[in-house]
């Protein structure tokens, strides 16, 4: 009779087949997801033309889906701690797919924020659920790059939603935009039946012969004997509520991060949501302004997969500092009237150190706490995050409204990744420390 220590197990044993698979599907699960996020960016300057929308007006609109994100992470990263991870991706991903076919139905601005808010609550309970769920089934020498691996699918759906966007929209008109959300629905038996629940949860919960199936999938070439159990060892906590976040010497890293989130998020959606219509006022044509956005969430991608790998050799609260010191250049340079081919490199650059610095900062959160907390500390820091990114899209549509200098406009943009540098420094400074404890004799 043995007793299996699943976290050293995982943590020992190599990457396989089983985890290959539920990376594939949850990286398809936030392709997904960020198709249904960017999705708004690309019809807005068609919505602000047939409703007759201002800026502010418009901003607001998108701030609808944002709040239901927000809402989304707060409600459904706790219940999942409680109920599982994979009951919590099937509900916020049948929410979300159903709420944006409905949304191409959409004919007046409040029917089009109701829908937006039904699905920014799936698309807000999604993201936690999945980076807990990679987050639980990688190494940790591996930890980091998977989950960017993963998240990556975000910025490809990001990618796919411009890409459509430059031949649907003037073809068919906005709405198919939200029609094709059809299609991905189709595919969730499959997720139901394919992805596993997180090994640690069952664990926790006693629910053995589930746990010894999933293990057994997990390391074919490792039979587990009638009388092994499976364990799972972490420092007990007394509830999974927003408190235990606080607890344990985790309160200062929590509320950088909580800075960091907002911050990031206000600049993801602050560029998504303006970019092309900003570059369209700038002179640019429809296509060479939704190409923009191709460029932003292209750097999303190759900014998570480079920087998870660094973060996982060099630490990820070194890598996020100085992304988030690139972003705040990058971003300030896209005002500056470069030529067009050195504009869409600074828009990609900005990309990856955005989009992909969010996605870092999921992989972060999920590394700072246990597993009984880990959905809650996820689901609030992505919830606070929400908040940034109410704020980007309607404090956008305020500030150009004022009708500034196109630089002047970017170099307040890139106010944000100014504070969030500052506050991933103190946030490595406190990690550092905590480590040097930990290391030393008491």
């Amino acid at each position: 009779m043995r007793t299996i220590d699943i976290n050293e197990a995982i943590d020992e044993g190599p990457f396989g087949r089983f985890q290959w698979m539920i990376v594939g599907l949850c990286g398809l699960l936030l392709i997904i997801d960020g198709y249904d996020v960017f999705v708004a960016g690309t019809v807005l300057p068609k919505l602000i033309a047939e409703w007759g929308l201002t800026k502010p007006q418009a901003g607001a609109l998108q701030a609808w889906a944002l709040f239901g994100m927000m809402f989304g992470a707060l409600i459904f990263g706790p219940l999942a701690d409680r109920f599982g991870r994979k009951k919590g991706i099937a509900i916020s991903f049948l929410l979300f797919t159903t709420a944006t076919i409905a949304t191409g139905f959409a004919q007046s601005p409040r029917q089009f924020e109701i829908l937006r808010f039904l699905a920014g609550l799936g698309c807000g309970g999604l993201m936690p659920n999945a980076v807990a769920l990679m987050n639980e089934y990688a190494p940790k020498r591996l930890r980091s790059t998977m989950v960017a691996l993963m998240f990556s699918g975000y910025s490809i759906g990001g990618m796919v939603a411009a890409s459509l966007g430059i031949t649907i929209i003037p073809a068919f008109g906005w709405q198919w935009m939200f029609f094709v959300a059809a299609v991905p629905l189709a595919i969730l038996p499959f997720i139901l039946w394919h992805l596993p629940e997180s090994l640690g949860f069952l664990v926790r919960q006693d629910r053995q012969t589930e746990a010894r199936a999933i293990y057994t999938r997990l390391y074919p070439a490792q039979p587990i004997a009638d009388g092994d159990r499976l364990v799972f060892t972490e420092t007990k906590v007394t509830s999974v509520s927003v408190a235990e976040l606080f607890r344990q010497d985790r309160g200062s890293r929590t509320a950088m991060v909580w800075v960091s989130f907002f911050c990031c998020l206000l600049l993801v959606y602050l560029l998504s949501s303006w970019l092309p219509k900003v570059l369209q006022e700038a002179g640019y044509a429809e296509r060479a302004s939704l190409l923009s956005l191709f460029s932003l969430n292209f750097g999303g991608m190759v900014g998570a997969i480079a920087g998870g790998r660094l973060g996982d050799r060099f630490g990820l609260p070194k890598v996020v500092v100085c992304f988030f010191a690139a972003a705040a250049v990058s971003i300030a340079l896209i005002g500056t009237g470069l030529p067009a081919s050195l504009l869409f490199l600074s828009v990609f650059v900005a990309g990856a150190t955005t989009i992909g610095t969010q996605i870092l900062l999921y992989a972060s959160v999920a590394q700072l706490y246990g597993l009984s907390i880990r959905s809650t500390g996820l689901g609030w820091a992505s919830g606070v995050g929400r908040i940034g990114a109410i704020v980007g899209p309607t404090f956008g549509g305020y500030l150009l409204a004022q009708e500034l200098p196109l630089q002047q406009n970017f170099m307040l943009f890139a106010v944000p990744a100014v504070v969030s540098t500052f506050a991933m420094i103190a946030y490595s400074v406190l990690s550092t420390r905590k480590a040097f404890r930990e290391l030393t004799p008491a």
